[in-house]
C-alpha cells in the first residue's frame, strides 16, 4: 500500500516556494563575487542586498537602515537581548513560554546577575499586563521580550497595546515575530517597538537567513566581530542569494495577504471540525477563538493514554508530519515548556500534538489525516 505524505508542521519550517527558488537560482549563479569588493562583481551583489533591504523595510513600514540581515530568528533574538545587556540594561521582563531563543539568553543573563522578571500567563498564553506594569514600575529601565505569536499555541498578543504600556516607562520592546511575520501586517513606524525578529524559512523562503528590525536611535554592539558588514553590526560575508530570496518570499506573502490568511484559517477550521466530529473529548490548547490566534497553528489534546511520542509515531508511519511542540526541542524528554508554562495538566500536555498549516495544504490532505487518526486514536469509554 502506498503511504501518502502530508506535511502539517509548517510552524517548524515551511516548504520553499518554487517561485522563490527560481528567483534565488540566478543570484546563486552570479554570487561568486564578494559584496564588499569595490569591483563590478562585488557592486552588483551589494545592489542585490540593498534592494532586498529596501523591499523588506517598505513591507513592514521601516527605514532600510533599520533592517539587519542575520542567519535567522535565533541569532536576531540573541543580538537584540545580549546587545541590550551589553549597553547596560539591567532588568529584563519576559515569560516562560517564549521560544528558547529568548528564554535561554535571558536565563544566562539571570545567572550572570541581571534582574529577570518572569511574568505569569493565562491559559491561552497571554501575559498578565498588571504584572507587567508592576515590573516596569519597580525596577530600573527594562527590556520587555514578548513574542507576538506563540509558536506552539498560535496565541496572538496585542503587541501595540503592550508597546504603548512599555512606552510609558521608557522600556525597550523586543518581540520575536518569527511566527507572525507573514501572518500579520506590520507598520513599525506606528508601533513603539525597538526590535522585531524574522526567519525566512517560516514564510516559504530558504533556511539559514533572517533579519532583525532595530528601531532608529537604538544602538547595540555587534555580537560577531570581523568585517564591517551590515554597517558594523554583523560581520561576515553576506548570504546574498538567501537574502534576495527572503525579500522576494516576504513580498509574495504580503501580496496575497488576505487570500493566504483566508485559506489558512479555512484549513484550521476544517481540521478542528473534523477532529471534533471523530474524537469525542478532544480539546484545544490555546485560544478557542481563532480570531485571537494566527491561522497556521492548531494545538490539540487527545483523550486517552497515548503519549505524544506514540501519537507522533503513529502519524509518522502513516506519512503525516506533525509536532509535539517546538522543533527546536525535538527529542527532549522534558516535554513542552509552553504547555507546562500555561499550567496544563501533565497528562493532557503529554497527549498533545501541534498541527500547523501552509498554503500548499489541501482539504483532501486533511481528510486523509482525519481518516488515519480515527484509525489509531483510542477513545476512552464513557464512565
Amino acid at each position: 500500500m502506498t503511504i501518502r505524505r502530508v506535511y502539517l508542521d509548517n510552524a517548524a519550517s515551511t516548504p520553499m516556494d518554487p517561485e522563490v527558488l527560481q528567483y534565488m537560482i540566478p543570484v546563486l549563479r552570479e554570487s561568486f563575487g564578494n559584496p564588499s569588493s569595490v569591483h563590478d562583481h562585488g557592486r552588483r551583489l551589494r545592489a542585490v542586498i540593498e534592494k532586498s533591504r529596501k523591499e523588506i523595510a517598505q513591507l513592514i513600514g521601516a527605514a532600510p537602515a533599520e533592517i539587519f540581515f542575520t542567519s535567522g530568528g535565533t541569532e536576531a533574538d540573541n543580538m537584540a537581548i545580549k546587545g541590550c545587556a551589553a549597553i547596560g540594561i539591567e532588568h529584563f521582563i519576559s515569560t516562560r513560554i517564549e521560544h528558547h531563543a529568548v528564554t535561554h539568553p535571558l536565563e544566562e543573563l539571570e545567572q550572570a546577575g541581571k534582574q529577570v522578571t518572569w511574568l505569569p500567563v493565562d491559559e491561552e498564553g497571554r501575559p498578565d499586563l498588571d504584572a507587567l506594569r508592576a515590573a516596569l514600575e519597580n525596577g530600573p529601565r527594562a527590556m520587555v521580550c514578548l513574542m507576538h505569536a506563540n509558536n506552539e499555541l498560535g496565541t496572538l498578543l496585542d503587541l501595540s497595546g503592550i508597546a504603548d504600556i512599555c512606552a510609558e516607562y521608557d522600556a525597550i520592546v523586543h518581540s520575536d515575530t518569527v511566527q507572525s511575520m507573514a501572518n500579520v501586517r506590520y507598520n513599525v513606524s506606528a508601533m513603539p517597538v525597538h526590535f522585531l525578529t524574522a526567519s525566512a524559512h517560516k514564510f516559504y523562503g530558504p533556511k539559514g537567513v533572517g533579519f532583525l528590525y532595530m528601531r532608529s536611535g537604538t544602538k547595540v554592539p555587534s555580537m560577531i566581530c570581523g568585517g564591517s558588514q551590515e554597517r558594523n553590526m554583523r560581520a561576515g560575508t553576506e548570504n546574498v542569494a538567501s537574502i534576495a530570496a527572503m525579500a522576494f518570499a516576504l513580498k509574495k506573502c504580503y501580496g496575497s495577504f488576505i487570500e493566504k490568511g483566508k485559506k489558512l484559517l479555512d484549513l484550521k477550521n476544517y481540521m478542528w471540525e473534523g477532529l471534533q466530529a471523530r474524537i469525542p473529548g478532544i480539546a484545544i490548547n490555546g485560544p478557542t477563538d481563532f480570531s485571537r490566534a494566527i491561522p497556521t497553528v492548531l494545538n490539540v489534546a487527545f483523550p486517552g493514554g497515548d503519549t505524544d511520542s506514540m501519537l507522533l509515531f503513529n502519524l509518522d508511519i502513516n506519512g503525516i508530519s506533525a509536532s509535539g511542540g517546538s522543533a527546536c526541542t525535538s527529542g527532549s524528554v522534558k516535554g513542552s515548556h509552553v504547555l507546562s508554562g500555561i499550567g496544563l495538566d501533565p497528562a493532557r500536555a503529554a497527549n498533545s500534538v501541534r498541527f500547523s498549516f501552509g498554503v500548499q495544504n489541501t482539504h483532501d490532505e486533511i481528510d486523509y489525516v482525519l481518516e488515519k487518526i480515527s484509525g489509531f486514536i483510542k477513545v476512552p469509554a464513557p464512565k
